[in-house]
């Protein structure tokens, strides 16, 4: 659903959406998918953050995990008289 809505913009932006926006695309049609585009571009932004802190605050456990499992194969091989790959 559209809903109007009025908005101001300054005569030198609105001169540069006139220039690079097709002839055939409204004003309105052009700032909605420039909008839609940003909207996209801050929400994915928002994921990453929240992707990167929770991987963040993961990390100590997840290392230490690892460095658990590499100790175990270790210990494997050393009991059965092999060097550890």
């Amino acid at each position: 659903m559209k809903v109007k809505t009025s908005i101001t913009l300054d005569d030198y932006l609105l001169s540069r959406i006139d220039a690079v926006r097709d002839e055939r695309e409204s004003r309105s049609a052009f700032l909605e998918r420039a909008a839609e585009r940003l909207a996209e571009q801050r929400e994915r932004a928002m994921r990453e953050v929240r992707d990167t802190t929770i991987l963040a605050e993961q990390a100590a456990g997840l290392n230490e995990e690892a460095e658990d499992n590499l100790a175990l194969v270790a210990s494997v091989f050393e009991a059965g008289g092999q060097e550890a790959p």
